[in-house]
C-alpha cells in the first residue's frame, strides 16, 4: 500500500480505500466521523490537502445532495485567515467529496486528551481565532451548525475551523430522520437540542462550551448517554466551578439560554482582550510547549501511493501448428489440446498450465488497474482429434494413415419446409390476436389495459402533519425537513432569491411583507375549496408570493416544490410584539414526493 505513515495520526490505506479520487492520489487516512472519511493527498504542485469523501448512505440521498451542494458553493467564498479553505471539490459525482487545504496540527479534541486543559492565554487566543472564523463564516450565509473541538484544529499560528456548514447537508435527511447522529450533543445549544430555530447565536454558544473544554479539560454539562447530555443543556445550568475566573465574563454570556442575551462576535474579542493582562497577539508560541511539538510530527508526510509498475511487454504470438494430431490416449489427447489454446484473463484452467496475461497496449492512467485484454489475432489454432468420415466422403490421407476407422452412416435429414411454413403462419396469427387485445376499440377490449395501468400506479403518499410552525421574517422552511425547521437562507443570497419552499420576508424599510417560495409554486384557495391533495393537484392559478394582507386566519395556500412536495400551509397569524423578532405561525400538511406519484 505503499510507505508507511510517519506517526499514528496517518493511519494506512485498507484494501476497501479507493486509491484515486477525483484525479487526487491518496497518500493516508487522516480519520473518519459521521458523514465521511478523511484522506491525505497532494496538489499536482505537491501542496498537501485533506479530502473528505462523503459516505455512501448520504450521497445517496438526493436531498443531501441538494443541500451538500448549497453549502459547499457557499463554503468556497469564505476565505479566512482562521478557516481551511476550500480548494476543490465534486457534488455530482457517485460519491461527492470535498478537498480544503490540510492543516499539519491536532484537534483540540486530541490535544486535550494527549496533553490536558490549555493555559488560560492560549484559551484566550483559541477564543478569538474560532470567534474570527465565525464572522467570516458568517458572513458567507453559514451556520457552522456542529462547532466542537473535533472541528478546531491547532496550527502553529492560530486555530483552524474546519468543516463549516457541511452538517446542515445532512440534517434532517432521510437518513438523520431515521436516527443516524451528525451532531455532537455535548456541543449543541439548547435551540439546537430542542429542535427550534438555528441561527449565528448557535454558533455563539457552541464556542462558549470550547473555551470552557479547552480550559478544563471536560465538557461543562458533563458525560453519558445523548438523551442524559441534551436534556442538561436545555434544563440545567452548565458546570463551571473549575473555569479559571478570567474566562468567567465571556463563557457565562455565551451560554446564556436564550440566544438574544449572548454576546456578538465582535464582543467576545473584546471580552477576551478585557480578560488578558497583555495584548493577544497571535504568535508562534501561542500554544504550550508540549502541545507544539506535536505540530512538528505532523509534518512528516507520507508519499502518496505510487503508480502501478509497468507491466512487461507481451510476447509474440507461436505462429500455429500444422493441422496434425498424433497418436495417443483420449486423456492426454484433451489435456494437449488445452494447452494449446490460451487460457481466458486471469483464469488458470486446472491441471493446465495458463498462459502469461499480457497488458493492454497505451498509457494507463494512475492509479487504475488494467485488465488483461484477450488474445489479439492471428489466433493459435489449437490441435483437436478430428473425427472420423462417412463412406462416401473424401478422407484426408493423414487420418487414414493415423488407423482411423471411418463410423456407419448418417442417416438422411428429413426435409422440414412443411414444418417451417405451418410454424410461421401460427406465429403470425398469434401476433396478430395478440396485438388486437391490446388496441381498444368499441368492444371495450381496451378497459382490461386501463386496469392493468390503474393497478401499477403507485399510491399517494400519507400526509404529514405539523401544527404550530413559527416562521420568524427572512426564514425559509423546507418540506423535506422532518420537522421543518425554519431557517436562513443558507448561501446568504436572502431568501426572495434563494431556494425555499416556503418562506416569510419582511422588509423592515418599507414594511412590505410576503408569503412565498422560490422553489416551486402558490395557489391561495378561494373560501368554496376545500384544502386536500386533490384539490393542490389540481389548481393552476400559480404564483410566487403573496401579500400577508391578503391571508387571514385558516387561509389555505397550496405549495408544489419543484423536488415533488405537495403541501397545504393554513395561516394562523403573525406577531407584532417586537419589530426585529417578528414572525407568521402556520400549519402544514406535506404529502411529500406527491407530483411523482400523480405522475405514476
Amino acid at each position: 500500500m505503499g510507505s508507511a505513515p510517519s506517526a499514528d495520526f496517518f493511519q494506512p490505506l485498507r484494501v476497501d480505500d479507493p486509491a484515486v479520487v477525483g484525479g487526487y492520489r491518496l497518500a493516508a487516512v487522516l480519520g473518519a466521523g459521521g458523514m465521511g472519511k478523511v484522506y491525505l493527498s497532494y496538489t499536482p504542485g505537491g501542496r498537501p490537502i485533506a479530502l473528505k469523501v462523503i459516505r455512501p448512505e448520504f450521497g445517496g440521498d438526493p436531498e443531501f445532495r441538494r443541500r451538500f451542494q448549497q453549502e459547499v458553493r457557499a463554503a468556497e467564498r469564505v476565505q479566512g485567515l482562521y478557516t481551511a479553505p476550500v480548494i476543490d471539490s465534486d457534488t455530482e459525482g457517485a460519491q461527492p467529496w470535498l478537498a480544503t487545504a490540510y492543516v499539519p496540527g491536532p484537534s483540540l479534541a486530541h490535544a486535550v486528551a494527549r496533553h490536558g486543559a490549555l493555559p488560560v492565554r492560549s484559551v484566550l487566543l483559541l477564543t478569538v481565532g474560532v470567534a474570527e472564523a465565525l464572522h467570516v463564516i458568517h458572513g458567507a450565509g453559514i451556520v457552522h451548525r456542529d462547532l466542537k473541538p473535533a472541528n478546531v484544529l491547532l496550527a502553529s499560528d492560530g486555530p483552524r475551523v474546519i468543516d463549516f456548514g457541511i452538517a446542515r447537508a445532512a440534517d434532517s435527511t432521510a437518513l438523520t430522520s431515521t436516527g443516524v447522529s451528525v451532531g455532537t450533543p455535548a456541543f449543541m445549544a439548547p435551540e439546537q437540542a430542542s429542535a427550534g430555530t438555528v441561527t449565528p447565536a448557535t454558533d455563539v454558544f457552541a464556542l462558549g462550551q470550547i473555551a470552557a473544554f479547552s480550559a478544563i479539560g471536560a465538557s461543562v454539562f458533563g458525560d453519558g448517554p445523548s438523551h442524559a447530555v441534551l436534556y442538561r443543556i436545555v434544563h440545567e445550568d452548565p458546570d463551571l466551578s473549575a473555569l479559571p475566573e478570567q474566562l468567567l465574563p465571556v463563557v457565562t454570556r455565551c451560554l446564556s439560554r436564550d440566544p438574544g442575551d449572548r454576546p456578538t462576535l465582535t464582543e467576545i474579542i473584546e471580552l477576551c482582550n478585557a480578560a488578558s493582562e497583555v495584548p493577544l497577539r497571535q504568535g508562534g508560541d501561542w500554544l504550550p510547549r508540549d502541545v507544539a511539538g506535536s505540530l512538528t510530527e505532523r509534518l512528516r508526510l507520507p508519499a502518496p501511493m505510487p503508480d502501478p509498475a509497468p507491466a512487461p511487454a507481451p510476447a509474440p504470438a507461436p505462429a500455429p501448428a500444422p493441422t496434425e494430431v498424433s497418436a495417443q490416449p483420449p486423456a492426454q489427447a484433451a489435456a494437449a489440446a488445452a494447452a494449446a489454446v490460451p487460457a481466458a484473463p486471469g483464469y488458470t484452467p486446472t491441471d493446465v498450465a495458463a498462459a502469461p496475461t499480457q497488458a493492454a497496449p497505451g498509457a494507463v492512467p494512475p492509479g487504475y488497474r488494467t485488465p488483461p485484454p484477450y488474445p489479439q489475432p492471428p489466433y493459435p489454432q489449437p490441435s483437436y482429434p478430428q473425427p472420423s468420415y462417412a463412406p462416401g466422403h473424401s478422407t484426408p490421407p493423414p487420418f487414414h494413415a493415423q488407423g482411423f476407422v471411418p463410423g456407419p452412416p448418417a442417416p438422411p435429414r428429413p426435409k422440414r419446409t412443411g414444418l417451417i411454413v405451418i410454424g410461421a403462419v401460427a406465429a403470425a396469427v398469434v401476433g396478430l390476436v395478440i396485438l388486437g387485445s391490446l388496441l381498444p376499440d368499441g368492444s371495450g377490449k381496451g378497459g382490461d389495459d386501463k386496469a392493468s395501468g390503474a393497478a401499477q400506479k403507485r399510491p399517494d403518499p400519507q400526509p404529514v402533519s405539523y401544527q404550530g410552525v413559527e416562521v420568524p421574517q427572512n426564514h425559509q422552511v423546507m418540506f423535506a425537513d422532518n420537522p421543518p425547521r425554519p431557517a436562513e437562507e443558507p448561501t446568504g443570497a436572502g431568501v426572495l432569491y434563494g431556494h425555499a419552499d416556503l418562506f416569510y420576508y419582511r422588509d423592515t424599510l418599507f414594511g412590505d411583507e410576503k408569503f412565498g417560495t422560490t422553489n416551486g409554486k402558490l395557489v391561495l384557495l378561494n373560501n368554496s375549496e376545500k384544502g386536500s391533495l386533490e384539490t393542490c393537484r389540481a389548481v393552476t392559478r400559480f404564483t410566487e408570493k403573496i401579500g400577508l394582507d391578503q391571508l387571514t386566519d385558516g387561509s389555505q395556500v397550496c405549495v408544489l416544490s419543484k423536488a415533488g412536495h405537495i403541501t397545504l400551509a393554513t395561516f394562523r397569524g403573525r406577531s407584532g410584539v417586537k419589530e426585529e423578532t417578528r414572525f407568521i405561525t402556520v400549519d402544514l400538511t406535506v404529502w411529500r414526493n406527491a407530483e411523482a406519484a400523480a405522475k405514476g
